[in-house]
This record gives structure tokens, C-alpha cells and sequence, in this order.
């Protein structure tokens, strides 16, 4: 583990993430992570809503699944207008 952190590229990409700079690594990253989250918040929601009916095992996967329709096209747009923004 140690290797991984020492290693001068992955130090880097680590402080430009925890700095919020935005470059191509940076945003896929954070896209990952909005992803993986709006998957878990997507699922948690799909068993409250509709558990008890279609089951909560199926109500987590369509949850999971149509999580992300909303995140994923909100942080590409967030990501444009805030690399665009530097420039007015």
C-alpha cells in the first residue's frame, strides 16, 4: 500500500482531487463517485418505496439501475459550466 501512495502519479491525481482541481482525471473520478452513490441512494429509495410490494430485492435492482439517469447528466452539465466559467 505504501508503494501505491508513494508512487509520484498517484500522489498527484490524489491532491488535485482532494484540491478540486478539474481535469479529465479528476472528473471521471468524481463522476465514479457521484455514480456509485446515486446507485446506493437509488436503491435504499426503491426498497422504501416499493419493497413491501414487488419485493425489496427487485425494488433495489430497478432502484440501482435508474439512480443514476439523474446524476450522471447533472455532473456532466455541472462539469461543463464549471470549466466554462473560468473564462468570463
Amino acid at each position: 500500500m505504501t508503494d501505491i501512495l508513494s508512487n509520484p502519479a498517484v500522489r498527484e491525481f490524489l491532491t488535485s482531487l482532494i484540491a478540486g482541481d478539474l481535469n479529465i482525471a479528476t472528473e471521471f473520478a468524481w463522476i465514479f463517485i457521484a455514480t456509485a452513490l446515486s446507485m446506493v441512494g437509488g436503491a435504499i429509495g426503491g426498497m422504501i418505496l416499493g419493497g413491501k410490494d414487488i419485493g425489496y430485492q427487485f425494488s433495489a435492482t430497478l432502484g440501482a439501475l435508474f439512480g443514476p439517469a439523474g446524476v450522471i447528466p447533472a455532473m456532466i452539465l455541472g462539469f461543463t459550466v464549471l470549466n466554462l466559467l473560468p473564462n468570463y
